[in-house]
This record gives structure tokens, C-alpha cells and sequence, in this order.
């Protein structure tokens, strides 16, 4: 995954819940990697699920199926040339 992109996250609450959720989504065979959680998302255990943002409806759907709990959100993060990445809330609707 190249981070000069946008990408999105699963943000938790748990280390646990961010390695199983990692599992997850790698079982489905969604890329997945684990990563800092950006600081506009300030709570958490500081580590977030990335993934390509082309594959949102097929994370929010292993989110479903597998329900591993303790989630803050997911989040598109939109990085700009020059500019801190801004965070914004991805709908489980």
C-alpha cells in the first residue's frame, strides 16, 4: 500500500482487536496492513488496520461478518503533497 495515497482504516480500541481484525481481513483476502493510528483519531491503542479505500465494502463487510468488537471507526485518511493527512469518517451504513 502506498501511504502518499488516500487509504482507509479500522481504528480499535484493543491491540487484540487489531491483530484479529488484520486476520480477518488477510483471510478474505483483503490487503491489509497494521499501522499507526493518525493523531486526528485520538483515541485507541495507537494502531489501526489500513487498507485500499477500492476495498471498503468488502472491509465493512468481513466488519459484519466478524464482529470483533472494541471498533472506533473507520476512517478515510487523505493525504495531500506538502500537508498533514486529514482524517474523515467512513458511514457503516
Amino acid at each position: 500500500m502506498q501511504y502518499d495515497e488516500n487509504y482507509g482504516i479500522a481504528a480499535f480500541r484493543s491491540r487484540q482487536q487489531v491483530m484479529r481484525f488484520d486476520s480477518v481481513l488477510r483471510r478474505a483476502g483483503i490487503h491489509a496492513e497494521i499501522v499507526s493510528t493518525p493523531r486526528d483519531v485520538a483515541i485507541g491503542c495507537g494502531l489501526s488496520v489500513a487498507y485500499d479505500l477500492r476495498d471498503t465494502a468488502a472491509v465493512l463487510d468481513a466488519y459484519r461478518h466478524s464482529q470483533p468488537g472494541n471498533l472506533i471507526g473507520f476512517y478515510e485518511v487523505v493525504r495531500a503533497p506538502g500537508q498533514r493527512p486529514q482524517v474523515v469518517p467512513i458511514s457503516l451504513r
